[in-house]
C-alpha cells in the first residue's frame, strides 16, 4: 500500500476501531503474548485486504469478518495452544460491573470459562451477541444465514446453561 492517503486512512480506521480487534483477540487468546501476536496478524490481514474493501458493508462488519477469520485460522494452525486453561490461569478481560459482589465476579469467571469451551464459530456468535449485534449483522460477519444465527444462538444458550447450571447452583 504505497498510497500515503490510503495508508493514513487505514491507520485512522485501526486507531478508531482497535477495541473491536482487542475483543476478538481476548476471546481467542488467554496469553498476553498470544493476544499481541494475534492483534498483529489481524492488522496485517486488514492491511492486505483494505485496498479491495468496497464499502458495501459497514467497516465494523468487514473488520469483524477479517478479525474472526484470522483468529480462527490462527487457532487452527497453532496446535501448541491449549484448548482450555484452568480457571486460575485465565486472564479474563472483564469490565467492571455495577454489581461487584464476590458471587457476581465468580459467576462471570465461570461464564467465560464456559464460553472458552465453545467452538470457534460459537465463540464468535457469543461475542457478537454480547456486542448487541443484530442477527443480520451476525449473519453477514460469520457468513451464515440469519435463521442459522438464531438456531445456533439458541443451541449455544442451551449449551452454556447446561455447563453453568451445576456451577451456579453450587455458588448459591
Amino acid at each position: 500500500m504505497e498510497n500515503p492517503a490510503l495508508r493514513a486512512e487505514f491507520v485512522k480506521l485501526i486507531a478508531q476501531d482497535q477495541a473491536l480487534i482487542h475483543k476478538v483477540c481476548s476471546m481467542y487468546c488467554r496469553d498476553p503474548e498470544e493476544r499481541k501476536d494475534l492483534f498483529q496478524d489481524i492488522v496485517l490481514q486488514l492491511w492486505r485486504s483494505y485496498p479491495t474493501f468496497k464499502h458495501e458493508s459497514k467497516v465494523s462488519t468487514w473488520m469483524y469478518r477479517v478479525a474472526l477469520n484470522t483468529a480462527v485460522s490462527s487457532f487452527r494452525k497453532d496446535i501448541r495452544r491449549p484448548h482450555y486453561g484452568s480457571l486460575s490461569d485465565m486472564d479474563l478481560q472483564i469490565p467492571s460491573a455495577p454489581d461487584t459482589s464476590a458471587e457476581y465476579e465468580l459467576k462471570i469467571k465461570y461464564l467465560y470459562a464456559a464460553i472458552d469451551q465453545l467452538s470457534q464459530v460459537e465463540k464468535a456468535i457469543v461475542m457478537l451477541y454480547l456486542e448487541d449485534r443484530s442477527y443480520d449483522e451476525m449473519a453477514e460477519i460469520i457468513g451464515i444465514t440469519k435463521s442459522n444465527v438464531g438456531v445456533k444462538l439458541n443451541r449455544i444458550k442451551a449449551k452454556l446453561e447446561k455447563l453453568l447450571t451445576p456451577v451456579y447452583d453450587e455458588i448459591r
